[in-house]
């Protein structure tokens, strides 16, 4: 258990070719695979899924079929019951995984193990490019985007040049509205 947990911290991680998720064993990751190649598999677009459950709620996203779950404060609706669930802790402010390192209170699981590894600086995501870690998948996601691929979705209104981060794109627009030394 502990060399398995070692692993997050050198960067030992085991990552799937089809969608980038990374595991701690190759085990897990063969494990993972088997999700590609799952007969819960959407006909539409080709997601997998681990049971026939979470297919069907994700085939309502495609028929348009409205959602069943209507929540009772706001109406929002959705497609699964636990989504609503978690939805009504915003109106009742049920926060219900506590963090044993401070104050800090989270309405999911999920967010409070990544809430954790602001006390543990673990970063389990590593670029595979470059020697940047992340905390989150869709932090490594984002970060191959924008800095490892030609994409250049931000443009600037004045000159028209695209940028690769909106971080950059901020960066230059102070070169048009700063003021020009005569």
């Amino acid at each position: 258990m502990l060399m398995r947990h070692s692993k997050t911290h050198t960067g030992d991680v085991y990552s799937c070719n089809e969608c980038e998720k990374c595991f701690l064993s190759q085990r897990a990751l063969r494990q993972h695979m088997n999700f590609h190649r799952s007969k819960y598999k959407c006909t539409e677009c080709g997601q997998c899924f681990k049971n026939g459950s979470n297919l069907e709620a994700h085939m309502r996203s495609h028929s348009g079929e409205d959602k069943p779950f209507a929540c009772t404060v706001c109406s929002k609706r959705f497609t699964r019951a636990y989504s609503l669930l978690v939805h009504s802790r915003i109106h009742d402010g049920e926060k219900p995984y506590k963090c044993h390192m401070c104050d800090q209170a989270f309405c999911t699981s999920g967010n409070l193990n990544v809430h954790t590894r602001v006390h543990t600086g673990d970063k389990p995501y590593k670029c595979s490019l470059c020697d940047k870690s992340f905390c989150r998948s869709d932090s490594l996601q984002t970060h191959k985007v924008h800095v490892h691929s030609n994409t250049r979705s931000y443009l600037c209104f004045h000159c028209g040049k695209l940028f690769s981060t909106n971080v950059v794109l901020k960066r230059h627009l102070r070169t048009h509205t700063s003021a020009k030394p005569y």
